[in-house]
């Protein structure tokens, strides 16, 4: 029963993720460009206030797979790398925390890149 509930706080919290961003889409004249990147932006600040990584910690994948848990892992990672390695962590933490993803993104997007066959939308 406590995995039904974990699913639901992920659900719960990555929809209202995604209902913000509806609404920016519908009301507002920003771009889904500007959303998406204001959306990275809120997760370094609110992860560098220190208020986005408990609710990270309550909602797991709800919080952390939409882009606010990148800028999140962002904000973490020049934390850590500024901790270790003085002001030279503000430029090298964030791609050490996000390596992985950024890494397996890249390698998905080329892999799918060689096995599809794209097509004109009018054929």
């Amino acid at each position: 029963m406590d995995s039904f509930f974990e699913y639901l706080k992920a659900f719960a919290v990555g929809g209202v993720l995604c209902i913000i961003g509806q609404l920016l889409i519908d009301y507002t004249k920003l771009t889904p460009a500007r959303i998406l990147t204001s959306y990275v932006v809120a997760g370094v600040i609110l992860g560098a206030l220190g208020v986005y990584q408990p609710l990270a910690d309550w909602a797991g994948a709800g919080a952390n797979v939409p882009l606010t848990g990148f800028g999140n892992a962002l904000a973490k990672g020049v934390k850590k790398a500024v901790a270790e390695d003085g002001l030279l962590g503000v430029l090298t933490g964030g791609f050490t925390a996000a390596a992985a993803g950024l890494g397996a993104a890249v390698f998905f997007g080329l892999l799918v890149s060689l096995l599809a066959k794209p097509k004109d939308k009018d054929k």
